[in-house]
């Protein structure tokens, strides 16, 4: 993540072989910064035509942040259970080299059939893990892990309902519904942990002034649970300073460097003074050679999560589609579309490229973290 943490350090490289499914839009929260996987509110959308979608809060008091720019024209449905969704996966899986999904949403724990989902993935021989703010994980955990869910990755807004009140849309802004909410995030850790399920939690640093809530939660979760720091995707440099003054205040020492080959995914793992284990995950300026090489967002300011996977959604009353960027969500393809396309051949090429590239750059760093 910064250079002179990386001067010698370990370094690991995974190949990406991860697709994203976003199974539900519904959601119980309402956070300002939410880009809902590039896709429009549902509910606040039903009835409109493309040209008329808004990411402004709607009856929800939800937004989807890049929906004014991004050319987002269908909107998601809830995915099921059923054969449709194995036949789907299973194309992706002949498409693009793939062992994991990742369910999204939306809240993915909202989804009344989300064990059936993983299990269905299971079946395929996929690892299945899902990214959730805990809202409903108490109910649903349990059941996921029996149908073999391997981790759940929780987005934590706050450690007191003022803090999560703070980031939610002005209507949802209550200080009771956040304790709610809290206690419903707790409950989630402990029976994610109770199930055998890995658990980690998630923490956006936009700038210096979220430090002490980032200390308050490594404090409160850190101990149960890995920690990841994120950069915020809107980033002009205050993020990942925010993140150096929280490592510099724990006296985080880095002790490897990850890469996710084929996507912009790098982290640094350090280790605390106690121990503990803390991850500080940003962002690396990958494109797709081809896809991204005319785009209007192509540059150092615009492009603020890079190319960062594979994502799946299913239309309503249509098909399964297939995205490569949530600020560019004209470029989505049906499936069957994107199995056949040169996009396809581009993602396969650029993880074949960084896996070559980036192992052959850290050779050395790589044989030391044999």
């Amino acid at each position: 993540m910064y250079q002179e943490d990386l001067a010698g350090l370990p370094v690991s490289v995974v190949p990406d072989r991860t697709v994203r499914v976003k199974i539900i839009d519904a959601c119980g929260l309402a956070c300002g910064f939410c880009h809902n996987e590039g896709t429009p509110v549902a509910t606040d959308n039903t009835g409109r035509r493309p040209d008329e979608f808004t990411g402004s809060p709607g009856k929800t008091g939800r937004v989807s942040i890049y929906l004014r720019t991004n050319g987002a024209d269908f909107l998601p449905a809830r995915i099921e259970p059923d054969a449709d969704f194995a036949l789907a996966l299973a194309a992706m899986r002949g498409a693009i080299e793939t062992n994991e999904v990742h369910f999204t949403g939306g809240e993915p724990t909202l989804h009344p059939k989300l064990p059936d989902l993983v299990a269905r993935a299971r079946q395929l021989g996929l690892t299945v893990g899902l990214t959730s703010n805990g809202e409903n994980g108490a109910a649903v955990l349990e059941d996921c892990a029996k149908a073999g869910l391997d981790r759940v990755n929780l987005s934590v807004f706050g450690t007191t309902a003022d803090e999560l009140a703070a980031v939610q849309a002005p209507r949802f802004g209550s200080v009771k519904l956040a304790e709610r909410k809290i206690t419903a995030l707790h409950a989630s850790i402990d029976s994610a942990l109770k199930s055998g399920v890995k658990v980690s939690a998630n923490l956006v640093v936009p700038d210096s002034s979220h430090a002490s809530r980032v200390l308050r939660v490594i404090e409160e979760y850190g101990r149960n649970v890995v920690v990841r720091m994120l950069v915020s995707l809107e980033d002009d440099g205050a993020s990942l300073a925010a993140m150096r003054e929280v490592l510099n205040t724990l006296g985080a020492v880095p002790v490897r460097h990850i890469f996710t080959a084929g996507t912009s995914d790098q982290r640094t793992r350090y280790r605390l003074p106690d121990g503990r284990t803390l991850y500080a995950k940003s962002i690396r300026p990958v494109r797709l050679p081809e896809t991204c090489e005319g785009c209007r967002f192509n540059n150092g300011i615009d492009c603020e999560e890079g190319y960062y996977g594979i994502r799946l959604y299913r239309a309503q009353d249509g098909p399964f589609m297939v995205g490569v960027c949530i600020q560019r969500m004209d470029l989505c393809a049906t499936l069957g579309e994107f199995v056949m396309s040169k996009m396809r051949d581009e993602v396969r090429y650029l993880r074949d490229q960084e896996l070559l590239r980036l192992r052959i750059e850290h050779r050395s760093q790589m044989q030391e973290a044999a």
